[in-house]
């Protein structure tokens, strides 16, 4: 008996304490999962920080927030678009480039952040080589505010969807601004497919300008698959495609590629060209930017 009893009691022993422990341990898990408590003026610790996201370099919008409390600063350091237009008989040369590129991100809750877009300097400029008539205009480009809600998927699984609406300000019109207000909203949504995969994909409904008082109805889909190349050096490529029903203009159809360089869990460089595959497009636009998180 006295030696059964010897034995018992380290056992009991040893199961309490890894009982005590998986408790502590599963306690932890749970208090870590949960960031629903954290919101702007009560920042999610650092520890707790879900893995760097972008909006971009890609046109293809993420479905993860920026966490509560937290800055993210999305920057072009330049963006530049060519196009050679030779419908209608006509021979036009157009030319836009953008410089400081801004999308500045406020994480206000564990799912929502708040988003301000705007351009510093937009210079756009055209020539006719075959009136010989030159334009050249620049200003401060326009502003937008866009509001990201995730609705699954922002720290855990392998699927994620969130939606954006936005609104673009009436600022006095310039040669880069139409002075009107216009908005819309975005469904992006992405999937982690395993071995360095990603896909993501979005569907956006804008209602532009129509000139006239009114405004027209844009639909503007993309899908995009990214995978680590080597390194922190990963790449993607897209395509993206833009209608607009009500004018009856051709649609524009875009093939994407690009490639981003993560400095460390907070910092990503970008770079890459959108080229444009049907005539109505812009027959190319390179990029180069920077985002970074606070």
């Amino acid at each position: 008996m006295t030696k059964t009893n010897k034995t018992l009691f380290p056992n009991r022993r040893s199961a309490l304490i890894v009982a005590l422990f998986a408790t502590i341990v599963g306690t932890v898990a749970d208090q870590a999962s949960d960031k629903s408590k954290y919101h702007l003026f009560h920042p999610t610790p650092d520890r707790l920080l879900r893995d760097l996201s972008t909006d971009r370099p890609d046109l293809t919008e993420s479905p993860y927030t920026v966490d509560a409390g937290h800055f993210q600063i999305e920057t072009d350091f330049v963006n530049a678009s060519f196009d050679h237009d030779k419908s209608g008989g006509g021979d036009v040369h157009s030319r836009s480039e953008a410089y400081g590129g801004i999308n500045f991100k406020i994480g206000l809750l564990n799912q929502v952040d708040l988003q301000t877009v705007f351009n510093f300097h937009v210079i756009e400029t055209s020539k006719d080589r075959i009136t010989g008539i030159k334009n050249r205009e620049q200003s401060f480009g326009d502003i937008t505010t866009r509001l990201k809600i995730n609705l699954w998927g922002n720290d855990q699984g392998r699927t994620a969807l969130g939606i954006m609406p936005f609104v673009k300000y009436p600022l006095s019109a310039s040669g880069v601004r139409n002075g009107k207000t216009e908005g819309g909203i975005i469904l992006p949504f992405a999937l982690d497919m395993g071995g360095g995969w990603g896909l993501g994909a979005q569907t956006e409904v804008d209602f532009v300008s129509d000139g006239a008082g009114g405004h027209d109805t844009e639909y503007f889909n993309t899908v995009t698959i990214g995978h680590d190349i080597i390194g922190n050096i990963a790449g993607y490529t897209e395509f993206a495609a833009l209608l607009t029903p009500e004018d009856a203009i051709d649609w524009q159809g875009f093939w994407n590629v690009g490639f981003t360089y993560t400095i460390n869990a907070n910092t990503q460089l970008d770079c890459g060209c959108n080229f444009g595959v049907t005539d109505s497009a812009p027959d190319y636009n390179p990029f180069f930017g920077l985002s970074f998180r606070y």
